[in-house]
């Protein structure tokens, strides 16, 4: 699957399939009076602006290396989640002031009639299914920012869940519509707190897990028999090609040529099994350090 055309795809559809559900959501929140319901459209129209986002970024990413971007251009991925995160992080801020100020103000809760239920009903299956297109999209690619889409149509689709269950108890609770107001900015603030953590531990390098960790050194028992050692391990990820950097222990009495081979036979089999380039810094093994 071509990563451009993908990411490129799907903020097509997200922009356009959100324009009009914005629209629709918003109606039905005025001529309900529902600050809830008038959130959730809000919401809905941010994803079309994460997802314009998403385009440029993709964009950007696809740019091939040169000299002032060695590493290349596919760090833009993570830095357009960042700014995906940082909007939805204002949204949620300004409807959890709105929710909080209408529940300290007594306002009641709107009548919500059918037009509303039809809306809301209809927004959680689109938004769902606009949430599984991006993330089928994102383990296809690996692009975070489609990832990073795909959390926004998620959280939409829960939001609007929410305001369908509220209105059940519309007119048994005053105070259900700044409630669900406030559930849909908590939803947001955790979307944008897992976006933001995922970008920032990519951008910082991450160490990666006991089962890579395992395998790698597996395939280092295959080039070189005695005892290596493998550790302080760190995984770069430049989106478009991933770098691991790793110290090995071998015999003090090895030639620095010997060393160097393994090293190098060490490198070759980590990115022809795993596709990612290998930097190997060789440590001597002394007595003290066996433990």
């Amino acid at each position: 699957m071509d990563k451009a055309k993908a990411g490129y795809l799907e903020g097509i559809v997200s922009i356009g399939v959100n324009s009009a559900l914005f629209a629709v959501k918003l109606w039905a929140g005025v001529v309900t009076g529902s600050i809830a319901l008038t959130a959730d459209a809000w919401h809905t129209l941010s994803d079309s602006v994460s997802s314009i986002i998403v385009v440029l970024a993709v964009k950007l990413a696809s740019k091939k290396a040169d000299k002032e971007h060695p590493f290349g251009h596919g760090r833009w991925e993570q830095i357009a989640s960042l700014f995906i995160a940082f909007f939805l992080g204002i949204i949620a801020f300004e409807f959890f002031s709105n929710s909080l100020g209408n529940f300290l103000r007594r306002v009641p809760a709107p009548r919500f009639g059918a037009a509303a239920l039809v809306v809301t009903s209809a927004s959680i299956v689109i938004k769902e299914a606009l949430a599984q297109y991006a993330f089928y999209i994102a383990r296809k690619t690996g692009g975070a920012s489609v990832k990073a889409d795909g959390w926004h149509h998620r959280t939409d689709a829960l939001s609007s869940l929410a305001v369908l269950s509220g209105m059940a108890f519309a007119r048994r609770f005053w105070w259900i519509d700044s409630a669900l107001g406030l559930v849909i900015a908590l939803m947001l603030f955790y979307a944008t707190y897992e976006i933001i953590k995922e970008g920032i531990a990519k951008l910082l390098g991450e160490e990666p897990g006991q089962e890579l960790i395992d395998k790698i050194n597996a395939a280092v028992k295959t080039v070189y028999a005695g005892d290596a050692r493998p550790h302080h391990f760190h995984i770069h990820n430049y989106v478009v090609h991933k770098e691991l950097t790793l110290h090995i222990r071998l015999n003090k009495d090895l030639t620095i040529e010997t060393g160097h081979r393994i090293a190098t036979d060490i490198e070759t089999i980590i990115q022809e099994q795993f596709g990612m380039i290998a930097t190997v810094h060789t440590e001597p093994l002394y007595p003290e350090n066996r433990a």
